[in-house]
């Protein structure tokens, strides 16, 4: 058991969560007070002392299924194989019973079973909300349809989709909304309707994770728990890179998206409300010493009151960047309250400020909806164009820009060997109070093939490696 909880602990790790030598003796520390046989209780302890951040928690799960799934007996927690075998002994007996007729004896085993009588008993399971029934079928389904053979290098999508075609459980829904209307002898009201259909639907997703998680046990059982764990190893949101993120991840990166903005704000505030002493305040200091005899036993200081910066964005949104740029606006418009000004423009190769999109709509998917379709930011032919778009922008905007000004310029820097107009980003130097620059490509990339931002970095205070929310959170931190 320590062997098994070591390697869950260090696969953890691996996938990204911040688990520290404390939480891990405080895991093991909650697991001696709870029941072992009780598998839920023992993956709620575990997730209670290892979880702190509710981004991190499907990744917990993945793990822990992986590494708690096995069926050896050094493994077994809760008993799981041996209840499913009874259970399957008694369900077998009830089916013989049922399917027996004259000459028939009572010997019948449940792979004899058609697959019409198959969906029949699933579609009770699913009538009555009988779990361990759907436990069962899960196995069946699995052992007829998926089509596993021991060191096949096929995921466990290609097996539970095999599976769950042969079960057709797409028109099972309705086949079960039909059932319960022929139980209450007529139409159900709107609000039955509802009810009864998010009931049905709840548990066909509960049969589907049952499926899937008795693949997922049987591939750990050929494979092993730590290859299948480094299989299934997905980026926490805030590792996701916005350059490659799937649809998935998008929607992912939007829900971390929210808690980062109240994290970062309030740390802002506080950072500010805390800043190092200032000069000592010799007035302040003498009028207290009185207290103490006119001995200055409590010196007191000027405390500085930095003042909030004026920000203006600048931001590429020409294709993958655009996602890059979306999340950085996003964000940097959810915490403004911690700027004085903010002000934002976008371009291909064209430019245009956007700032008004923000404050006309309080919700900020919109504003960057309409971003993306209103905005005028095409000039020529659609294709980023850094030096045109830069040279625009001083010519119409540079005057505005002032010593409580910091520049942020976002975008990959690849000019599609336009000319470069740096120029403009050394004027912006000499008259902001900073010009900083995120790029969301590796390192490794920049200043290659059509990239020039080293020729712009050598005018700005920092060009930063920004692929993910991690990265972003940092930058803003150091921001304020």
């Amino acid at each position: 058991m320590l062997d098994l909880l070591s390697g869950f602990i260090t696969e953890l790790r691996n996938a990204g969560l911040p688990v520290s030598l404390t939480e891990n003796l405080d895991a093991m520390e909650a697991i001696q007070h709870i029941p072992l046989e009780d598998r839920e209780a023992f993956k709620y302890a575990l997730g209670a002392t290892l979880v702190k951040n509710n981004a991190h928690w499907r990744s917990f799960e993945t793990v822990f299924e992986v590494y708690f799934s096995l069926r050896g007996p050094e493994y077994k927690i809760d008993g799981t194989e041996s209840d499913l075998d009874d259970f399957f002994r008694e369900m077998q007996e009830q089916m013989d019973q049922m399917r027996q007729g004259p000459g028939e004896g009572s010997g019948g085993a449940m792979e004899q079973l058609t697959a019409e009588e198959l969906m029949s008993i699933l579609m009770s399971a699913l009538m009555n909300g009988d779990q361990a029934m759907m436990r069962a079928l899960a196995r069946q389904a699995v052992q007829r349809f998926a089509g596993m053979e021991p060191g096949r290098p096929v995921g466990g999508t290609y097996y539970l989709y095999r599976t769950l075609r042969n079960l057709d459980l797409d028109g099972m829904l309705e086949k079960l909304m039909e059932q319960s209307r022929q139980q209450v002898g007529g139409d159900l009201t709107s609000l039955e309707e509802r009810l009864e259909r998010d009931e049905y639907q709840d548990r066909i997703e509960k049969f589907k994770q049952e499926v899937e998680a008795e693949i997922r046990r049987r591939l750990v059982a050929d494979r092993g728990a730590e290859a299948m764990a480094k299989t299934l190893r997905k980026p926490l949101p805030e590792d996701v890179e916005f350059m490659h993120a799937s649809r998935d991840e998008m929607q992912n990166l939007k829900k971390a998206l929210q808690p980062l903005t109240r994290k970062l704000a309030a740390r802002l505030a506080r950072k500010r409300r805390h800043g190092r002493k200032g000069p000592l305040d010799f007035r302040n200091t003498v009028r207290h010493s009185l207290a103490y005899g006119g001995v200055p036993a409590e010196p007191k200081f000027k405390y500085p009151r930095p003042a909030k910066p004026e920000l203006v964005v600048v931001a590429d949104i020409s294709g993958s960047v655009a996602a890059f740029a979306r999340f950085t606006l996003m964000l940097v418009y959810a915490i403004s309250n911690q700027f004085s000004k903010v002000r934002a423009f976008v371009f291909i190769d064209g430019i245009d400020e956007v700032t008004d999109y923000f404050k006309k709509t309080e919700d900020i998917s919109e504003a960057i909806h309409r971003i993306n379709t209103e905005a005028d930011v095409v000039w020529v032919d659609g294709h980023s164009d850094y030096g045109h778009a830069f040279e625009v922008f001083w010519d119409r905007w540079g005057k505005e820009i002032g010593p409580k000004s910091t520049v942020i310029l976002l975008g990959d820097a690849r000019n599609n060997y336009h000319a470069s107009q740096s120029w403009v980003v050394k004027e912006m130097s000499h008259k902001a109070r900073h010009v900083y620059w995120l790029n969301p490509e590796p390192r490794s990339y920049w200043n290659t093939g059509d990239s020039i931002v080293g020729e712009y970095g050598t005018f700005t205070d920092g060009v930063f490696e920004c692929r993910n929310l991690r990265q972003l959170e940092a930058f803003v931190e150091m921001l304020a």
